[in-house]
């Protein structure tokens, strides 16, 4: 297997299909050097978002790296069919990576994750490590359990789920509502406006069981182990000011396995580090890249 692509259809989209689903990718590449392969960098998306977040980080990379990203099974244009029988845990959803690079020969990438696609990437790491050049782990961490608190927020979630109308995108500022907890720096007008498209969009089982499944006794009580047993040089990024997934979070995650965790943590931002001030994010990431 190869661990980049060919240099032809440098900007192209698709399905491919996993499990019986089919999987919206795009490859992102610019011309290299005497046409020389260049290294493939994977990229996963959080909860309720797809794959079109990461083009800005993409296109930035693309000089050094032809860069996959892809929409998870049941979000963006990943659309799954009624009745599949495929689990929600997020072990399925590393199983359903490890089906992706298969199905494009990718023996060994680099791989950017973030929010529920990095607990996603987490676990990834330690299923299949061999795969993995570098990763890049994007506002994510561990909790700690605690019962009423996480009933509430499963039931609060099941509703937002549930009640989603396409009238909302034409709601005045909806978009600007709908990103403000995630934020703490504004991004493009249409970049809020995607977010909010992506999740009202989202497949309801999909949407609905993953949140269960990232935010549960399970996921408390897994992913501390899976950060401990991580063996590929890893870098967690945090934003300063994120209140899905709180700094202090990522800290505590990075602290059960310093040797092979580093961290960084960007000022001033919040969810969408990458987005809010992506010159921070890029020199983070592209320093981390090159170190050997």
């Amino acid at each position: 297997m190869n661990t980049s692509t060919a240099q032809t259809n440098l900007n192209e989209k698709g399905t491919v299909n996993i499990r019986g689903v089919n999987h919206y990718y795009e490859w992102i590449r610019t011309p290299s050097e005497n046409n020389s392969p260049k290294p493939v960098m994977v990229f996963i998306h959080g909860w309720g978002g797809s794959c079109r977040y990461w083009r800005t980080t993409a296109n930035a990379i693309a000089s050094n790296y032809d860069c996959l990203l892809y929409d998870m099974r049941g979000f963006g244009q990943s659309k799954e069919e009624k009745g599949a029988k495929i689990g929600y845990e997020l072990e399925d959803y590393a199983q359903d990576l490890l089906l992706l690079l298969d199905k494009f020969n990718l023996e060994k990438v680099y791989l950017n994750s973030h929010s529920m696609g990095a607990s996603v990437g987490t676990i990834f790491l330690n299923l299949a490590p061999e795969r993995i050049h570098k990763a890049i782990l994007t506002c994510n961490g561990i909790f700690t359990y605690n019962a009423l608190a996480f009933s509430a927020f499963h039931k609060v979630g099941g509703y937002v789920v549930k009640f989603r109308y396409h009238w909302f995108l034409k709601v005045p500022f909806a978009e600007k509502l709908f990103m403000a907890r995630f934020l703490y720096q504004p991004i493009p007008k249409q970049m809020g406006i995607d977010f909010l498209e992506d999740f009202l969009l989202a497949d309801y089982d999909a949407a609905l069981n993953t949140i269960y499944s990232s935010v549960s006794k399970k996921a408390v009580e897994i992913m501390p182990q899976e950060f401990s047993k991580i063996q590929v040089p890893t870098l967690l990024v945090s934003g300063e000011k994120d209140q899905i997934i709180p700094a202090s979070m990522g800290k505590a995650a990075v602290a059960l396995n310093p040797e092979k965790i580093s961290y960084f943590e960007v000022p001033k931002t919040g969810h969408f580090p990458m987005l809010e001030d992506s010159t921070t994010y890029l020199k983070a990431i592209n320093k981390f890249l090159k170190t050997s």
